[in-house]
């Protein structure tokens, strides 16, 4: 993630030692309350980093920013203390997922957000930076069913979870610009300040493991991820454009008045 390079001490703070310190309380717990728990950790797609694609749970890991490295680390602590106490831990390592959820600084929903604006008459470009970087984007909905189907194996282990299916950003655009009847080349500036300074060219998963031993597949198509994140920012949009013609000042993304989750 671009932001982790502004704040690297913040990123390792919040996502390895956060990490460490929850394993931590519930070996603690286990330990002294005899109560079996059985751990989730999240993993992520960015612990691959330069790696060549596709991506498996056998692939060497190569982070490229401090959220990735941070990641890293929450990983194997969790490994760690799996091997250490014998405690139920699961890492998943999901490939990007995705909903109307989704918080609006990451590159899909700033998408799909910006689209609802345009087509709404309330912003008329969209910056960004590397078109060209391919990504794994699944649905969100159906990584969550993945994730508890690891805590319902017998024993613990770490999975891949990804759809197999990459596109570059510039792919997600002309898609979702195409849903709202727009020109995406009318509207999006390439800007340098996204750009990371070590990128991540592409992350494709391999999510075969997953598919043998849970059972798992992705349900929801990139296009029908797309075209459900779209729907829903028009109607966000939508909402914005009314209370604004009504009077109101702009409400703020995620507020009551903006119809935020």
């Amino acid at each position: 993630m671009k932001v982790s390079f502004d704040i690297p001490e913040y990123t390792a703070e919040v996502v390895a030692l956060g990490t460490l310190r929850l394993i931590e309380a519930v070996r603690d717990h286990v330990t002294h309350g005899g109560r079996k728990v059985r751990y989730y950790q999240a993993g992520s797609s960015e612990m691959f980093g330069a790696a060549l694609p596709p991506q498996n749970e056998t692939t060497p890991f190569y982070p490229r920013s401090p959220y990735g490295a941070s990641k890293l680390a929450a990983h194997w602590f969790a490994v760690n203390y799996r091997d250490a106490y014998d405690l139920f831990v699961c890492n998943g390592i999901l490939f990007n997922h995705e909903s109307p959820r989704r918080g609006e600084t990451f590159v899909t929903r700033k998408v799909t957000r910006a689209v609802g604006r345009i087509k709404e008459g309330l912003q008329d470009q969209l910056y960004l930076g590397n078109l060209d970087a391919r990504r794994d984007w699944g649905y969100a909905g159906d990584y969550v069913e993945a994730m508890w189907l690891m805590l319902q194996q017998e024993r613990p282990d770490d999975y891949v979870v990804a759809t197999g299916e990459a596109h570059t950003v510039r792919e997600l655009i002309e898609q979702a610009f195409a849903e709202a009847g727009l020109d995406w080349r009318r509207h999006v500036v390439v800007d340098q300040s996204y750009f990371r300074p070590t990128e991540v060219d592409a992350l494709c998963g391999d999510a075969s493991k997953a598919r043998r031993t849970l059972g798992w597949r992705p349900r929801v198509s990139f296009r029908e991820l797309i075209q459900m994140m779209v729907a829903h920012d028009i109607e966000l949009a939508r909402r914005e454009r009314t209370v604004k013609q009504a009077g109101f000042a702009e409400a703020a993304p995620g507020s009551a008045l903006a119809g935020g989750d």
